[in-house]
């Protein structure tokens, strides 16, 4: 089954060509998809000269959550997974993320950093528990890690979803979708080794998650 690779990239240019060729080398059935959200510190360039890649451009900063939305219009295979534009998540996981929808355990895998090695800042690490037991307490989920980038799902599955967030509030969007429309979130360890600078992930996104998970559990 062939897999769509999404990687929204925004200012990654020291990362970029590195982690889309780690792509490139995992041996599975892919095509990978890139979404570049108006990078202005040359990361256009660098995309304008990949071979055998999907670009597709933003003509202005719409967000991670546009991006992958914007993604999921090209998207050919029967399997979709998301990939940050850095070296915090390894491609190399991904066979064990398509694993079990191939095998017909599940139709949706999120790859747990917490049950495998995952080297977290301590207030991502904290950030990241709150937000996955509040998840659990409001939809009576037993999920380990729900702000993992590595959202492995059928592609029918998330085209039902109806994704309409716009940035980082793209991930408890699907969590939060996912679990009340009640399929089951099939977890699995992968490797993890969080960013010391540049993250774009800030206070008021982390408000903007907490507002995402009450809003689809008690008026969506």
């Amino acid at each position: 089954m062939k897999c769509n690779i999404i990687v929204p990239v925004y200012n990654e240019k020291d990362t970029i060509l590195g982690i889309i060729n780690s792509v490139k080398f995992v041996k599975i059935d892919k095509e990978i998809i890139v979404v570049d959200d108006f990078s202005t510190d040359g990361t256009r360039e660098i995309l304008k000269n990949l071979e055998g890649v999907k670009v597709i451009y933003h003509n202005r900063n719409k967000g991670k959550g546009t991006a992958i939305r914007t993604a999921l219009k090209y998207i050919t295979g029967g399997i979709v997974i998301i990939q940050d534009a850095d070296f915090e998540y390894d491609p190399n996981d991904y066979p064990r993320l398509i694993r079990p929808i191939t095998e017909g355990k599940t139709e949706v895998v999120y790859g747990s950093r917490f049950k495998g090695k995952g080297d977290f800042l301590p207030m991502s690490f904290l950030a990241n528990k709150f937000l996955t037991f509040l998840t659990n307490l409001l939809y009576g989920s037993r999920i380990s890690d729900m702000c993992t980038c590595y959202k492995c799902l059928k592609t029918d599955v998330i085209k039902k979803l109806n994704l309409g967030a716009k940035r980082f509030e793209i991930d408890p969007e699907i969590t939060s979708k996912l679990l009340k429309s009640r399929y089951k979130i099939y977890e699995v360890p992968i490797s993890y080794s969080g960013r010391r600078k540049n993250k774009k992930i800030g206070f008021r996104d982390g408000v903007q998650a907490v507002w995402c998970l009450f809003k689809y559990r008690l008026f969506n």
